[in-house]
């Protein structure tokens, strides 16, 4: 009697759980920070912080999740997954159809900033692990909270590829469209079903792609536009699978607090905080393409100054653009991996007419660090990223292509094809 009241007490916990669980409407289904103090989340693979956070279903493969408490509060922080369909949108999936084990785990990877001005806390975790495994294909977001779902703290998204992968062929080039053959760029792409049985492909078969791993400008719910049996093409000349090219990022090193690196003037400790300035730079929304080796967007975190784990120190960024005509009915903001590709207050500029230029400031880790400057028209959250630093369709992108199937019989999206591609000049 005794072990069948425990066994009793266990499922009303555990279905508990998954009641509770399963309500996640309050949370973004985005990539999202929720509490102020936390800073420089990086989600990938691990062992590679650049790397985009893809894995392949039943294998070892691990993603890698980090970032920095800079409050003085403990936090009990717990994860779980939830699946979305292709548009990461809710499939109505319960968690025990995709997740084996416990449905919540604990985050207990915990250890401190040494030697640093700005205090922090860093918390760590590798995921999946033995007593939370993964066990369907298709989008996730990874959510993290304190101690109870109400309390969220941060969601990720990240994608688990089937074992056996469609094949997918592609081509990065200039826009058809000679109305936009000189500042946008064409994804061209075929899908080769392999092994899989693929049963009417325009209401089952999608295809996401992406520029440079962003999803503020991803292009969704592609449907094929021709094909044979087992071949599926995506070759538009409407421009649905066209982007703007934009321009090279600006990019400036702070891996160190003791030299000026890259494209930074100088750097020094004033009102209790390091202090960094960034190189003036001049809008060039007209300019003529300038070639530069980027990290596409995105940025690190590195300490060059000292060795050791989390060394690396928080640093108020001075951000000055120049520019020779009036900005109307908008705002501008810096933006990138460094504003975790979200348009935030702190990043917007303000203009400093004694010195007729604009200026802002963001607190930022020590690294190598890409960005771009967007306006975004009043009253609008629309990114406008021409506006500023104008577009090339030589710039050179990287496009990653995601590919989703619903089989017969099933009721989600699987991930069944990615491949990334180049531009081609």
């Amino acid at each position: 009697m005794s072990l069948y009241i425990s066994g009793l007490i266990y499922l009303l916990v555990l279905c508990g759980f998954n009641g509770q669980a399963q309500d996640f409407n309050h949370i973004s289904l985005e990539n999202k920070t929720y509490v102020n103090d936390i800073h420089s989340v990086v989600l990938s693979l691990t062992g590679n912080q650049l790397s985009k956070p893809v894995i392949r279903l039943n294998t070892d493969d691990r993603l890698h999740l980090e970032f920095d408490d800079l409050s003085n509060e403990s936090r009990y922080l717990k994860y779980t997954l939830i699946h979305c369909s292709h548009d990461w949108k809710p499939d109505g999936l319960n968690q025990m159809e995709y997740l084996d084990g416990f449905m919540e785990d604990e985050i207990t990877e915990i250890s401190y900033s040494f030697n640093t001005v700005t205090h922090y806390t860093q918390y760590e975790l590798d995921f999946p692990t033995d007593m939370l495994r993964i066990t369907k294909s298709g989008n996730y977001i990874l959510f993290v909270y304190d101690d109870t779902p109400d309390n969220p703290v941060l969601t990720r998204r990240f994608m688990v590829q089937e074992p056996v992968s469609v094949g997918l062929t592609g081509v990065v080039k200039q826009a058809s469209d000679v109305n936009y053959m000189f500042t946008k760029q064409e994804v061209d792409f075929v899908v080769h079903a392999g092994v899989y049985d693929i049963r009417n492909p325009m209401m089952y078969l999608h295809a996401t792609i992406l520029q440079n791993g962003r999803w503020d400008n991803a292009i969704y719910g592609l449907r094929y536009r021709s094909g044979k049996p087992g071949e599926y093409s995506f070759d538009y000349d409407n421009n649905e699978n066209a982007f703007d090219g934009y321009s090279e990022f600006k990019t400036f090193d702070l891996k160190s607090l003791r030299s000026n690196g890259n494209r930074i003037v100088s750097v020094g400790y004033r009102h209790g905080e390091n202090q960094a300035y960034v190189v003036e730079d001049l809008a060039r929304p007209f300019g003529a393409y300038e070639s530069n080796s980027t990290l596409k967007g995105a940025c690190f975190y590195k300490n060059e100054d000292f060795a050791g784990e989390n060394t690396e120190d928080y640093v108020q960024t001075h951000f000055t653009l120049r520019t020779d005509f009036q900005v109307r009915d908008g705002d501008l903001y810096v933006y990138g991996g460094l504003t975790d590709w979200q348009i935030i207050d702190d990043a917007k500029l303000k203009f400093n007419a004694d010195y007729n230029r604009w200026e802002t400031s963001l607190f930022l880790k020590q690294g190598y660090y890409n960005y771009h400057y967007v306006y975004v028209p009043k009253g609008t959250r629309t990114i406008d990223e021409t506006y500023i630093e104008g577009s090339h369709w030589e710039t050179l992108n990287e496009y990653t292509i995601l590919i989703y199937l619903q089989e017969e019989g099933t009721v989600y999206d699987k991930l069944v094809g990615v491949g990334t591609f180049p531009l081609r000049k």
